[in-house]
């Protein structure tokens, strides 16, 4: 695609997304704000890739499952470690933030391949893609800001820590990338990520009552 008209889309979906930013409070806010990080993430991650396809002799296949996955799980972790180390690592609070980056990133993600297939996509495609990438992306920066939320307690495992999140975040972006585009199996890459997902929002859920009984029994 044009690099132009990545930069259109960007600009389209950010400027509404922007104006709202000022009308919201407190966390309402922050989580839109985080999004938008996450739709900037992906406009600078659409830079890295088409560097490195531009200056490795691999096909699509083989940068799309051993190489993209790195540069956009790398740069998505960035604005969920500065804010766990600056801020606040709770889980209650970081497990969304990151969820918010990786569906802003999917948000643009999706734009952009939408107009490079824009004569064979369909309402199904748009349905599945929208589950499948959408919530990938958020369970991959969920998954680094979960892992942070201990590692930060425990400064021994910052080094080690974090480079096992990422490499469970890479992996799991590449094996979603080589199931897709599989033609045996892509159908067990579209629901790799709402098996996931589930679990997830039962933990989620089970955690913050967890947490609120401890909150009122302290009181």
């Amino acid at each position: 695609m044009d690099q132009g008209m990545i930069y259109i889309l960007f600009i389209c979906i950010m400027v509404p997304l922007l104006m709202m930013l000022p009308l919201l409070e407190g966390r309402s806010r922050l989580f839109l704000g985080y999004m938008m990080i996450g739709i900037f993430a992906c406009l600078f991650a659409a830079g890295v890739n088409g560097y490195i396809k531009a200056h490795v002799d691999f096909d699509l296949y083989y940068i799309t499952t051993n190489m993209t996955p790195v540069s956009e799980e790398i740069i998505k972790a960035l604005p969920i470690l500065y804010y766990a180390f600056l801020f606040d690592a709770n889980k209650r609070r970081i497990i969304p933030l990151a969820f918010a980056v990786g569906v802003g990133f999917a948000v643009l993600e999706n734009m952009i391949i939408l107009t490079q297939n824009i004569s064979t996509v369909s309402l199904v495609w748009a349905v599945i893609r929208g589950f499948s990438s959408g919530l990938m992306h958020g369970i991959c920066t969920s998954l680094v800001g979960y892992g942070i939320s201990f590692i930060k307690t425990r400064r021994k495992l910052f080094i080690s820590g974090t480079f096992a999140l990422l490499t469970l975040a890479i992996t799991y972006h590449s094996v979603f990338n080589t199931l897709v585009q599989s033609e045996s199996y892509k159908y067990w890459g579209f629901v790799l990520p709402i098996c996931t997902y589930i679990p997830l929002i039962i933990f989620s859920v089970k955690s913050g009552k967890t947490s609120i009984l401890k909150e009122g029994s302290e009181k």
